[in-house]
């Protein structure tokens, strides 16, 4: 089906439902979970249920949950699923049909309809997400699940050719910001199925994602401009962003919780500042972190010292110099050897620039560098890993880098997104999915094949053991502790869950 035009223009939740989405989110008693409401899906027109709402102003909680049950449909956390199968991958394979989620029909509140089936990743995530869907696809391919692949990406190019720019999910909240760019690999996984005229049919969107990330790259005197920092007329790296600076709707009342600690403890930070950090760090997909905080004076990190928009991030870089090697080769192919060479000299320069900011001769690692501060940031964090993923790094850097994961990041149940123990969700004591795969996979390419294998036992006998006790796969998990849970961060792990079960796929049915 074709999505039509007009519903191209749905609003975000605080515009489609005004005070009432400003009273809701502000009251701590009604929902757990911000994201909750902000996903409701409206009975009746939203201008129809703000009129309702102004004439008979509920006086009290109970009142309020009456009108918002009357006029919502409010969503519930699909958390339940289980099989009585004791094959884990069976499981994965039956959960596919599970959260897979059908082309949608019609406007639902915040939801932004997709011309194509999709995967979501599970729980309160009842939409796609961008850069989950790459890892859920490597366990899609592993299934034989070549035509919901090819949807997803297919629905990823119309969100590029309908906003310019992939959001971090269908949402309508989710339009100021997109996050870690894996288009171009995805691309990359369906040409291996069919074949190599993938890179000709998405090159439009290709270019378009790359042009959203470099808007303001034009611009000749050094500084930063939304995604861009130029520092100097040769050199260009990027940072995570948001086109806005409120609150985000789906975590409201966290965001403004941190932003008033923020200026409580500094007087010359704004609140617009604070949400525009808050926002960036999701722009990352590592919501929250010790990446994009600072060391207080106890040596502790507190999110209301948030300052994303001050770091040129390690991963963000690698994914746009694949980005720019994917365009060059997709140029090839079109037989534009001009266009081409430009994107390859593109990538070379930002090459050079990962390996002059980024690279810690040192400490043999990759960190995050603060503009601002003309310094890297000196946090530890599987960022660092993927310059070999994309194959940037040299054989000798590859080889302090191997060093330095096995001696500060692994632990019993694989590696650990960062060492620092901060109540963050991508801190310790947590594993991810996606990071395992990129450390596991970077480490092949230079042969580091021993500490690869270490870390893939290790993480997927986690994943079995958790799973024979709870019949559920993960958001995250604990890999420091095995007899405890993952924590962290503003919401309860969450099982289903798509990439998970797409890196658990991969790595197990590999031969």
């Amino acid at each position: 089906m074709q999505v039509e035009e007009k519903q191209l223009s749905i609003l975000p939740p605080e515009e489609l439902y005004g005070k009432l989405f400003f009273d809701v989110q502000k009251n701590e008693s009604l929902f757990t979970d911000s994201k909750t409401f902000v996903d409701a899906v409206p009975r009746i027109a939203p201008e129809e249920i703000r009129k309702k709402y102004a004439e008979i102003k509920p006086e009290s909680n109970t009142e309020l949950k009456t009108f918002l049950n009357e006029n919502f449909e409010i969503p519930e956390a699909d958390s339940d699923y289980k099989t009585d199968s004791s094959s884990i991958n069976l499981h994965i394979n039956k959960l596919w049909d599970v959260l897979k989620r059908p082309a949608d029909e019609k406007l639902s509140g915040t939801l932004i309809p997709l011309p194509n089936p999709y995967i979501v990743p599970g729980g309160r995530f009842r939409e796609i997400y961008y850069w989950d869907s790459y890892f859920t696809m490597l366990g899609l391919q592993e299934d034989g699940e070549t035509e919901t692949i090819r949807n997803m990406v297919d629905n990823f190019a119309w969100l590029i050719e309908n906003y310019g720019f992939i959001p971090n999910g269908n949402r309508t909240y989710y339009l100021s910001r997109s996050q870690p760019p894996f288009f171009a690999k995805m691309v990359e996984l369906l040409a291996q199925t069919d074949g190599e005229e993938t890179y000709i049919k998405y090159l439009p969107a290709l270019e378009k994602e790359y042009d959203f990330w470099m808007k303001g790259s034009e611009n000749q005197e050094p500084g930063a401009y939304k995604r861009v920092v130029r520092l100097s007329n040769e050199e260009i790296l990027n940072r995570y962003w948001d086109d806005k600076n409120t609150p985000r709707p789906e975590s409201y009342r966290e965001d403004v919780e941190t932003a008033e600690k923020a200026i409580s403890k500094n007087p010359d930070r704004t609140k617009e500042e604070v949400y525009r950090n808050l926002r960036a760090a999701a722009e990352s997909g590592w919501d929250f972190s010790s990446r994009w905080l600072s060391i207080n004076g106890n040596g502790d990190f507190n999110l209301y010292s948030i300052h994303t928009t001050q770091i040129i991030p390690v991963d963000l870089n690698s994914l746009l110099y694949n980005l720019e090697q994917t365009l060059a080769r997709a140029y090839n192919l079109k037989v534009q050897p001009e266009k081409a060479v430009t994107f390859q000299e593109r990538a070379e320069n930002r090459e050079a620039a990962i390996q002059k900011y980024l690279w810690e001769e040192e400490t043999g690692f990759y960190f995050d560098y603060n503009f601002k501060k003309e310094h890297r940031t000196g946090i530890y964090s599987l960022a660092g890993v993927y310059p070999l993923f994309f194959e940037i790094s040299d054989e000798k850097q590859a080889g302090k880098i191997s060093e330095t994961m096995e001696q500060i990041f692994l632990r019993p149940g694989g590696l650990v997104s960062t060492p620092h123990n901060t109540g963050q969700q991508w801190d310790a004591p947590n594993g991810w999915a996606p990071l395992q795969y990129m450390s596991i996979e970077g480490l092949r390419n230079y042969g580091k094949d021993l500490l690869a294998s270490e870390i893939k036992q290790r993480w997927l006998n986690l994943n079995q053991s958790v799973y024979e006790n709870t019949y559920k796969l993960l958001e995250k998990y604990n890999v420091e502790d095995l007899s405890k849970e993952s924590g962290g961060g503003e919401y309860p792990t969450q099982d289903g869950f798509g990439w998970t079960n797409g890196v658990y796929q991969k790595l197990s049915k590999e031969e």
